[in-house]
């Protein structure tokens, strides 16, 4: 032959004198054999043959065919045209046919099967034979047949190729369970751009993608649990990361001491031990989120929290373990569960719950493969609600502290009617207020924050309100009751300073803020003093807002020593005076707020509506430390409550005070042993007035919960209670009032002082008259 790519000579006589290799693989007939044969019988034999197909040929193959002279004769040449393969073509196209572990196959115009190739005899337990001229969506089982025609005939109607599309549905014989392939499809054209059909190859990537969808489950576990520190939070989170990614339901079930932030009971835990349902995701749960119970014995669940080992378990309709827990079997009945993974919460050796994994359905069963990832999943969660714990621990015993340290509903007041609104912040940060009663009938309002969170902020807080409550009881004016709060802020700041540098508060800066406001029903003023918190504001009886323009004072403890200055300010009966932390001063406190609004119109409106108003404002939004608000509506002392006496600077002062004080006493139906004590008190004040102090003096006389006697005059001079000898005939005057009163005191004003004594009221004999 004079060329590999000859397929046969043929005489004139049309017989065949030669026979090449590329004519023995086309046809099938070996030389011995052709050779002499007539090539019209040769092809009719050939076209009767059903099931003959020219291997690395198209059906439409060209054949050239030409003369070639032969000594005295002429020869017909017969060789491959432009779509016939040479020998070493041949082999190149056959070579992935037999040898290569990609699966090939061959599909004509018609998305039927025309050639296959070795490797993909093990996609199918199906004979070549019966799958050779099927559609291919017939001849294997697709997940989404319809799209993957679609994709076929997409590719063969533009001839843009796809490349490593995954396939679900191909099942192997010896590996159970559905497949994932990557699939390719490319256009075949010959020489002349006719198509012929496509080349489909598909490669195994089923393990290739069971690990990447691992890491890409863990990746997610982690970038999604653990980022709120509580438990609740956290399980959620944990069902909702892996559902539907790696299992179908998945429950979430805690010892319910470890919600609770106490310590996890030793393994193995008992069975008497209730756990808590705290998460769920999926079809039918068994028992709703929030349920309290123990783990049935000699279930999956309860032999994961005696040894900590996680479980792969087959779901059988005969599995005994289902009828120790008719519930939770019903369940798992109704929502077709067929495999389950339980994987233990544990840390440390502790137990802190179990996780249960189901696939239901037409989901793959789980494998030992997956009992890894279980547990590499719940490792990483048992450490989020480890976290959490810890937390929540210190937050319910912050909790604690500070609801013990909160005031209770206060007592009503008579020159005060109080309500307050309190969000509490998620850090649980140290918010309070107060409304503490003072002589004469008046009220101080304080609203206070501390900075830190937890137990710490929870005592400062305690620390600081105390330190309030002693100050309000020395009847110090609000600016002078800020100064030595603040340096009992800085005192407080030093003593953390001093704490050793391992010491986690020997870093972290203490500072608080505080307002307070002092409330005279009698004179109907308002006197208020601010440290870093936001001014109040003011609604008065017709509804319309006024800002208070209090000076701002520095933060509790803060350098520089600024003073913090006070401001007097007139408020009818009827006003609203609101006092907030810094969480309110932009929403609701600031002239601009958005919900500054909602404090319009307010005059008449009860105070526990319009707290529930702002409450529901504010739902929206996150903000930095606790939200707290202070509403209190002024009210006046009645005037036949007030008796007020000029008196005269001489020694006449006290007697005529006492008989003033007789008569509003008996005007007042007051008993007559609390009248003679206070007649005494009376006596004992204007004395000392007249002795040591300074003209004009003035009696007045409060009848609220407590009878106040109070005499004013000019001095400045601190009275101070003297021990008198037997024989001394003074001194005597003040010892004797802070024998007969419950509390005494002194309070300074601009011009002067007040000295003050305060008694129960007694029992009134008969209804007070006006004076």
């Amino acid at each position: 032959m004079p060329s590999d790519d000859v397929l046969a000579l043929i005489d004139e006589g049309g017989r065949v004198v030669e026979w090449g290799r590329p004519a023995e693989e086309l046809f099938g007939w070996s030389a011995e054999e052709a050779v002499g044969q007539s090539v019209t019988a040769l092809m009719r034999e050939v076209a009767a043959d059903d099931e003959w197909r020219p291997e690395g040929f198209s059906e439409a193959a060209l054949m050239l065919v030409k003369p070639v002279a032969r000594g005295s004769s002429v020869v017909w040449q017969v060789r491959a045209a432009g779509d016939t393969l040479s020998r070493q073509g041949m082999a190149i196209l056959n070579t992935p046919f037999t040898q290569s572990l990609v699966g090939l196959l061959v599909l004509d115009g018609q998305l039927r099967v025309v050639r296959m190739n070795t490797a993909m005899d093990g996609l199918r337990d199906t004979p070549v034979g019966h799958l050779l001229g099927k559609h291919f969506i017939e001849a294997y089982g697709l997940e989404d047949p319809e799209d993957e025609a679609a994709v076929a005939r997409r590719v063969l109607e533009s001839g843009e190729p796809v490349v490593n599309r995954l396939v679900r549905g191909f099942e192997a014989p010896d590996r159970p369970g559905r497949r994932i392939y990557s699939v390719s499809y490319f256009r075949l054209e010959n020489r002349n751009g006719d198509v012929l059909g496509l080349v489909a190859s598909a490669v195994d990537v089923t393990e290739r993608e069971h690990a990447h969808n691992r890491l890409a489950l863990m990746d997610a576990v982690r970038a999604r649990v653990g980022h709120r520190l509580n438990v609740g939070v956290v399980c959620r989170e944990l069902v909702e990361a892996v559902v539907p990614a790696f299992a179908g339901i998945a429950v979430v079930e805690v010892i319910e001491d470890v919600v609770r932030g106490e310590e996890p009971p030793p393994v193995p835990v008992d069975r008497a031990v209730p756990l808590r349902r705290a998460a769920f995701q999926g079809l039918i749960s068994a028992y709703p989120v929030g349920d309290v119970r123990p783990l049935p014995p000699g279930t999956p669940f309860s032999l994961v929290l005696s040894d900590l080992r996680p479980r792969l378990v087959p779901i059988e309709e005969d599995s005994s373990w289902l009828a120790a827990d008719p519930a939770r079997a019903d369940s798992i009945r109704r929502s077709g569960a067929h495999s389950l993974i339980v994987a233990p919460l544990a840390l440390r050796g502790q137990a802190l719950g179990v996780v249960s994994f189901y696939r239901h359905q037409q989901e793959d069963p789980f494998d030992e493969h997956d009992v890894e990832v279980a547990s590499a999943v719940c490792a990483h969660a048992a450490l989020c609600i480890d976290n959490a714990r810890q937390y929540m621990r210190e937050w319910i015993i912050a909790s604690t502290v500070k609801r013990r340290l909160l005031p209770k509903p206060p007592v009503t007041q008579s020159s005060v009617e109080i309500s307050h609104l309190h969000l509490p912040g998620p850090e649980g940060c140290g918010a309070w207020f107060d409304a503490i009663a003072l002589p004469g009938a008046r009220t101080a309002l304080t609203v206070g924050d501390v900075s830190g969170r937890g137990i710490v902020a929870a005592i400062t807080l305690g620390l600081l309100r105390t330190a309030v409550h002693a100050l309000a009881s020395l009847d110090l004016p609000p600016d002078d009751l800020l100064a030595r709060l603040s340096d009992t802020v800085a005192r407080l700041a030093a003593e953390r300073a001093a704490l050793p540098p391992e010491d986690p508060l020997h870093c972290e800066p203490l500072t608080a803020g505080c307002v307070i406001a002092i409330y005279d029903p009698v004179d109907l003023t308002c006197t208020i003093a601010r440290a870093g918190l936001p001014e109040p504001v003011a609604v008065l009886p017709d509804g319309t807002r006024a800002g208070l323009f209090v000076p701002p004072g520095p933060l509790l403890a803060a350098t520089g020593k600024a003073p913090f200055p006070a401001t007097t300010v007139n408020l009818p009966e009827g006003s609203i005076l609101a006092m907030g932390t810094t969480a309110l001063a932009d929403e609701v406190l600031a002239p601009s707020g958005p919900l500054c609004p909602l404090l319009d119109g307010a005059g008449t409106r009860p105070l526990p509506d319009l707290c529930d108003t702002i409450a529901c404002a504010l739902t929206g939004g996150r903000r930095a430390g606790e939200t707290l608000m202070l509403l209190a509506r002024t009210k006046a002392l009645p005037a036949n409550r007030v008796l007020t006496c000029a008196l005269p600077a001489g020694p006449e002062a006290a007697p005529i005070a006492r008989a003033a004080a007789r008569r509003r006493l008996e005007a007042w139906g007051v008993d007559e042993e609390t009248a003679f004590t206070t007649e005494l008190i009376v006596s004992e004040l204007v004395g000392n007035a007249v002795r040591y102090g300074a003209p004009p003096l003035q009696l007045r006389l409060i009848l609220d919960r407590m009878l106040t006697s109070e005499v004013s005059d000019a001095a400045t001079s601190a009275p101070q209670v003297k021990h008198a000898r037997t024989i001394d005939e003074t001194g005597r005057g003040l010892f004797i009032i802070a024998s007969l009163a419950d509390q005494w005191g002194t309070r300074y004003q601009a011009q002067g002082k007040t000295v003050w004594a305060q008694q129960p009221a007694g029992a009134p004999q008969q209804t007070p008259r006006p004076a």
